[in-house]
């Protein structure tokens, strides 16, 4: 029987997953984002920022920058990442 992942233990694994990212710029956006909003965010707002990770740095960086809308199911939570950084840190 597999265990399924405790709620500290996804936390720890998509803040590690959001400090360590393709692009210098992701990392300190996510980064802030993952020591700020993360762990308070409900069971469906891991589900979503998990899904979020998978996508492309480069996308990424477009959406949270206002370059190219975001998709549908992620605006909210670009928004949020996009509210949360302030780049004088």
């Amino acid at each position: 029987m597999m265990s399924e992942e405790t709620r500290p233990h996804r936390v720890k694994r998509l803040h590690m997953r959001s400090i360590r990212r393709g692009i210098k710029e992701m990392d300190l956006i996510l980064t802030a984002y993952a020591e700020g909003p993360l762990p308070n965010l409900d069971d469906a707002g891991l589900e979503l920022y998990d899904a979020l990770l998978n996508e492309n740095d480069h996308d990424l960086y477009q959406w949270v920058t206002g370059q190219v809308a975001a998709p549908a199911q992620y605006g909210a939570m670009i928004g949020d990442i996009r509210d949360n950084f302030s780049p004088l840190g």
